[in-house]
C-alpha cells in the first residue's frame, strides 16, 4: 500500500463520499475503492458501518455547530432571534448537502432502520442541549426555546431541500426569520 491511513482521513474520505452519494450508498467497499485502499483498513478503524455511519454524522454535525457558533455571539431572548442569526449560515447552497445528508438519515430514521433510528434520537437531543446554551433564562425555558428554534429552522431547511431556496426565502420572511 506505501501509504499508512489515519482513521482522520478515512473519516474524511467518507464525509465527502456520504455528502457526494448519500449516507445509504456509504458502505466499506465503496469508501475503500475511493480511497484506493483495502477495506481492511476501514474496518480497522470503523469496526461496524453502524460505527462508520455515526462517525460520519457526528463529524458532519461538529463541522456544522463550529461555524454556527460565530453566528450566536450573545444570548438570544428566544427561537425566532437564534433563527434569525442561524438563518443566513444556513441557507447558503454549499450547506444544502449537509442538509441533504442529515434529512437522509432523519428519513431512514423515520421509516424505523437502524443504525439511524437509535443515531438520530441522540444527535436531535445533542443538537437541542446545543442550541439551549445559546439562550437567555430558566433551564426549562432555554430547552423550549431550543426545541422551537430546532423546529423551525429544520422545518425551513427541508422546505429548502424539497422546493428550493426560493420557497425557503419566502417562508423565512413570513416567519420573521429573514
Amino acid at each position: 500500500m506505501g501509504h499508512k491511513h489515519t482513521r482522520e482521513q478515512i473519516l474524511a474520505g467518507a464525509v465527502a463520499a456520504a455528502l457526494e452519494e448519500g449516507i445509504s450508498r456509504l458502505t466499506f467497499g465503496r469508501l475503500a475503492k475511493r480511497l484506493a485502499i483495502s477495506d481492511r483498513i476501514v474496518v480497522y478503524y470503523f469496526p461496524s458501518k453502524d460505527a462508520l455511519i455515526t462517525a460520519v454524522l457526528v463529524e458532519v454535525g461538529d463541522r456544522l455547530q463550529e461555524g454556527l457558533a460565530v453566528a450566536f455571539a450573545a444570548p438570544a431572548t428566544d427561537h425566532l432571534q437564534l433563527a434569525r442569526s442561524a438563518w443566513p449560515h444556513l441557507a447558503r447552497p454549499e450547506a444544502d448537502p449537509i442538509f441533504g445528508l442529515f434529512f437522509e438519515a432523519i428519513g431512514l430514521a423515520a421509516s424505523g432502520l437502524e443504525p439511524y433510528r437509535a443515531l438520530a434520537t441522540r444527535l436531535i437531543a445533542a443538537w437541542i442541549d446545543w442550541l439551549a446554551e445559546f439562550f437567555e433564562g430558566s433551564p426549562d425555558d432555554r430547552r423550549a426555546e431550543a426545541e422551537a428554534a430546532l423546529a423551525l429552522i429544520d422545518g425551513l431547511l427541508l422546505i429548502r431541500q424539497l422546493s428550493g431556496p426560493a420557497a425557503a426565502d419566502r417562508a423565512a420572511a413570513r416567519l420573521g426569520v429573514a
